[in-house]
């Protein structure tokens, strides 16, 4: 039996790819906090290991996108696979090394973060190469059925990949083990890839996708485009304004969830690896909170994009502001939902008053256009959230949650929506 135009080992191929390579990144991304404080490594450091992966992710996904039909899809899948498992054992071998005191905490951390380019520059090869090789064989309505399935195991994925880790945190490996529990699942899968997933003649042509970078506390939206997009200006009138939010709003989630973790161990006053188990619960809160948004309330709301915006800035500034207030894993939970309640309602606003600002021929710019504005979110704002986290804990946090009360306001007062969006 087929499933939207596939069979469904094909399609269960197809998602497990985009599954693992979101589970492993942000399971690696909740860990990482707890492995530099165990390490001794300062936390500034943590926050460079995210940036450089995300910015090497921004700077290849497009590259592999239009790449997918000239490589071969089944090829690039392969290879967005050999770059996960190859950065999840450079990453658990040495900091298994690391933690067995064998070599010096920084010379540890150095290689990490090698480990971790590698999955930046070629872990972005696989979700284009899957995004292509479905939009290849599916028509019309079967297409978007199919596309938005596929790109719902990214966001399952940000929500397992925390989940299980602290799961795998055992024996003499302790925070390195989840990196090679991983890698073994990147194995079986790189290996039912290439006995199962047949690179047959496409029924049509399709360039892959530009895809965002997985992260916590995202839905890491992936956005496929087919043919040559129109050119769209940055500056654009119509966009510019959607962009400034996009930036704003990203930027705050950034910063935010890129001291969680520390945020997490500090308040708690837990060693390292007791500490992640708290973690994984207030992240798994916060996405199971935005997917309610997303699934649900906005439905239920029927709020046009503008709204949406400038209502969720003011929930997630609310939630954002309680963390910081917050001295216990109880109120740190709720805000950290109220906060991702929040992001939810804005991140769809965003992308669909950018899109609706925009004629149909466009719309293929204007969604490249809003993958890039989330990706580079996550190129600076964690290492900004982290130094402000070193001068005073709860400071990132205020800063934060001020910022996106005045993006409330300026939404409300100055960004326009088109008359699609009315």
């Amino acid at each position: 039996m087929n499933r939207f135009g596939l069979s469904r080992k094909r399609f269960a191929l197809l998602f497990s790819v985009m599954l693992v390579a979101a589970a492993g990144n942000t399971a690696m991304q909740s860990l990482l906090p707890g492995i530099g404080r165990a390490l001794g490594i300062a936390d500034i450091w943590v926050a460079v290991a995210l940036s450089l992966s995300g910015v090497l992710w921004v700077v290849t996904a497009p590259i592999w996108a239009h790449r997918a039909d000239r490589r071969g899809r089944r090829a690039l899948m392969r290879l967005g696979l050999y770059g996960f498992i190859g950065s999840m054992l450079v990453c658990g071998s040495v900091l298994a090394v690391g933690l067995a005191g064998l070599f010096a905490p920084m010379t540890v951390f150095v290689v990490f973060i090698l480990g971790r380019t590698i999955y930046g520059a070629f872990g972005s090869a696989s979700p284009p190469a899957v995004q292509a090789y479905v939009a290849a064989r599916t028509d019309g309505e079967q297409r978007t059925n199919a596309l938005a399935a596929i790109a719902s195991s990214f966001a399952l994925g940000t929500i397992i990949g925390p989940a299980i880790a602290p799961l795998f945190i055992v024996g003499p490996l302790g925070l390195s083990a989840p990196l090679f529990v991983f890698a073994g699942i990147g194995v079986a899968v790189l290996i039912a890839l290439v006995l199962w997933l047949p690179d047959d003649t496409p029924r049509n042509p399709a360039r892959g996708a530009i895809v965002s970078y997985p992260s916590l506390g995202t839905d890491a939206p992936v956005l496929v485009a087919e043919g040559e997009p129109a050119r769209l200006r940055w500056r654009d009138p119509r966009v510019l304004p959607w962009h400034a939010v996009g930036l704003i709003s990203g930027h705050g989630q950034a910063a935010m969830l890129g001291v969680m973790g520390f945020l997490i161990i500090d308040r708690l006053a837990l060693p390292p690896q007791h500490a992640q188990q708290w973690f994984a619960i207030v992240l798994v809160s916060g996405a199971l909170a935005s997917l309610l948004t997303q699934l649900w309330l906005i439905p239920q709301l029927g709020l046009a994009p503008r709204q949406l915006v400038a209502w969720g800035a003011l929930v997630a500034a609310l939630g954002t502001a309680i963390i910081g207030l917050s001295i216990s894993v109880y109120g740190i939970t709720m805000g950290f939902s109220l906060a991702s309640l929040g992001f939810g309602l804005i991140r769809p606003g965003f992308t669909s008053g950018a899109s609706l600002a925009v004629a149909p021929h466009e719309q293929n710019a204007v969604a490249g256009m809003v993958t890039s504005v989330n990706g580079f979110a996550y190129i600076a704002a964690p290492a900004i959230g982290v130094a402000l986290y070193g001068i005073a804990i709860p400071l990132p946090f205020f800063a934060v949650a001020a910022t996106l009360a005045g993006l409330a306001v300026w939404t409300a007062l100055r960004v326009k929506s088109s008359a699609r969006a009315a």
